[in-house]
């Protein structure tokens, strides 16, 4: 007999709501399990999708999906939707290559009718589908969910600026208030979603005491408290959502299936720009979870009785990891340090710092645009900032770093993080163009170690040079290279030949470096660990160019404007010329799956170097000559 009984008739919202309501409280549970079990075999986000399991329930329940639109913000809060919507079977694959996105994807379903991965989108997305749906002339729902971590960026009060001021469109916000992004919340917004349901959790608490003994009275109390609160709370700190041109109702119990789907009904047929605050627990269902759901939000592989992973990390430090470690270092030595992160601390090895050095660690919450600025005027006062932010991330910030930290020629570090291809989180999480966009900026200082050691010293150099600067690394561990305590900056722009051979010369930045030498070995070429980007090597790259028949630019970024682009402009000027293959990331976006095969696939590990450079020097080579 199935575990799942009920939640394995669910091929579509169509069976949901064909469903009893009664027997919703029970698909819950068999939903909570299964991604449980599901999640511990694939890994993935665990902790914010157990939190949104009935409130998945009730959107599907309520509303008439996919002709209703739905926008999931983040994304990583959409597993209990994807499974609902007909991919269940498919949950084994999640994350994996060919397999389904962590995230939703307009490809992937009728029913992920927005691609989202970064924050903040939902309300904007949702607005447009409000609008399009109005303007012609269809009475549909568009519906955003959103986070508490997400409501802190300022796109989604751009949003709700725009939205409160329309007229005829029907649009509901869902804030899915967990007390939680990835890391606990920032910011004066989550001090006013606390002072909000502060008079509620008395009463809560107070109800629970004098009602405690006689359930059946507990029970009618708990409803009315419910109902009650959602009348109360516009005259509270929820006059902000009020003011933006919303009906604000809530907070309620966003896994209390009997208030939800009441509420949501009532809602459905009712027109105009509504607000719902929906109070749900990170984690919810499972008990190491709920205790610890910063580590449970993102997970490997592990077992889901005992909460151990399959593989237990240790050995080689990650290059996060390294820039933590040197963070906390050099902050001892300069108190001009100043660490800046958009809501990233864990993912960005900054736990440790912010423990030792709480007056200098700022996490500014999702707004990385904010997190550039904020950095360019501690510069501007003599403070030395260090901006920790994945590469994905940073696109969001181009204008600032452009214009209020390059300009004006500030000394802020940018440490990238996951800086080429991630993994499992795909084409939204990519670092693919970092490089590209990055070495276009004037004054900026760029940089890309191939090791653990040169990281931390490239680090170093970036905190010693006097203006804007970059070091780009990669997600995970490297090659294995003992990082030095001693710290000493580079010479700026120069680059070490690591193997001498003939023909054919390997200009490996960063991470590439080690297949180059292996490639290097295979071909008996020239390997060059270029390090910078920005200034590049020109008195290297001059002689290469006289001694070598091929120079050969690998480089973990988009090829179209990266690194070996840079190279090519400098070799145009010389005089000698020779045959230039450049290889990168090709001009799509790469799917998920692990690091080592998407690597593998856009021929970027040995083997494929050693074949692109075998096609260039040797036509018959080509298989698609054969």
């Amino acid at each position: 007999m199935s575990d799942h009984p009920l939640l394995d008739r669910i091929d579509s919202p169509a069976d949901l709501r064909a469903l009893d309501r009664k027997e919703l409280p029970a698909l819950a549970d068999e939903l909570r399990g299964f991604l449980i079990e599901s999640v511990a075999k694939t890994g993935g986000h665990l902790s914010s999708n157990l939190g949104t399991v009935e409130l998945a329930i009730a959107l599907h329940y309520v509303f008439n999906t996919p002709d209703d639109r739905i926008v999931w913000d983040v994304g990583h809060q959409s597993y209990s939707h994807k499974i609902l919507t007909g991919r269940r079977e498919a949950m084994a694959g999640l994350r994996r290559r060919g397999g389904i996105s962590g995230f939703p994807r307009r490809p992937e379903s009728e029913y992920d009718t927005f691609g989202t991965a970064h924050s903040s989108t939902s309300i904007s997305a949702a607005l447009g589908m409000a609008v399009a749906a109005r303007d012609q002339g269809e009475a549909r729902a568009a519906i955003a969910v959103i986070g508490d971590g997400a409501m802190s960026a300022g796109m989604a009060f751009e949003a709700l600026n725009n939205a409160g001021d329309m007229k005829g469109i029907d649009l509901l916000v869902i804030l899915n208030d967990n007390e939680m992004s990835i890391s606990p919340p920032v910011g004066a917004l989550s001090n006013i979603l606390a002072r909000l349901m502060a008079p509620y959790n008395t009463a809560r608490r107070i109800g629970k005491k004098v009602l405690g003994v006689a359930p059946p009275v507990a029970e009618l109390a708990r409803k009315v408290e419910e109902y009650a609160k959602g009348m109360i709370a516009p005259g509270s700190p929820a006059t902000l959502f009020e003011e933006f041109g919303f009906h604000y109702f809530g907070p309620v119990d966003g896994h209390d299936l009997d208030i939800l789907i009441p509420m949501l009904q009532n809602m459905r047929n009712v027109r105009g720009q509504q607000f719902l605050h929906v109070v749900t627990r990170k984690g919810q269902g499972y008990k190491l979870a709920e205790a610890d759901p910063i580590r449970y939000h993102g997970v490997a592989q592990f077992d889901h009785r005992t909460g151990v992973p399959d593989a237990p990390a240790g050995g080689k430090p990650t290059y996060t990891q390294v820039f933590g470690d040197w963070l906390c270092d050099i902050a001892a030595r300069d108190p001009r340090v100043i660490g800046i992160t958009p809501a990233m601390c864990e993912g960005s090895g900054l736990t440790r710092f912010a423990a030792e050095f709480p007056d200098r660690y700022h996490d500014v919450g999702i707004a990385e645009q904010h997190a550039l600025t904020f950095a360019a005027g501690l510069a501007c006062e003599g403070r030395r900032p260090v901006v920790a932010i994945y590469s994905t991330f940073l696109q969001r910030a181009y204008d600032q770093l452009i214009h209020d930290i390059a300009l004006q020629n500030l000394p802020v570090v940018l440490a990238i993080d996951r800086g080429g291809l991630v993994g499992a989180d795909g084409a939204t999480h990519h670092g693919a163009f970092d490089l590209s966009f990055l070495a276009c900026v004037p004054n900026l200082l760029l940089m890309t170690p191939a090791d653990e050691n040169e990281c931390r010293q490239m680090l170093y150099t970036a905190l010693c040079h006097d203006g804007p600067s970059a070091v780009r690394y990669p997600r995970g561990r490297g090659p294995g290279v003992t990082p030095e305590a001693r710290m000493r900056a580079l010479p700026l722009g120069k680059g070490e030949i690591r193997r001498h051979g003939k023909k054919a010369a390997l200009l490996a930045f960063g991470a590439m470096l080690t297949p180059a030498l292996e490639a290097g070995e295979v071909l008996d070429a020239t390997v060059v660990n270029m390090r910078f980007v920005k200034p590049l090597d020109e008195a290297l790259i001059a002689s290469l160019a006289r001694e070598h028949a091929l120079l050969v630019t690998i480089e973990e970024n988009a090829v179209i404007g990266g690194a070996g682009a840079e190279v090519a402009r400098l070799v145009d000027g010389l005089s000698a010329h020779p045959r230039l293959l450049r290889l990168g990331l090709p001009d799509r976006f790469i799917d998920h799956g692990e690091q080592r095969e998407l690597l593998a696939d856009v021929g970027l590990d040995a083997a494929g170097i050693v074949a692109s450079v075998r096609r260039a020097t040797d036509p018959a080579r080509d298989p698609d000559r054969q």
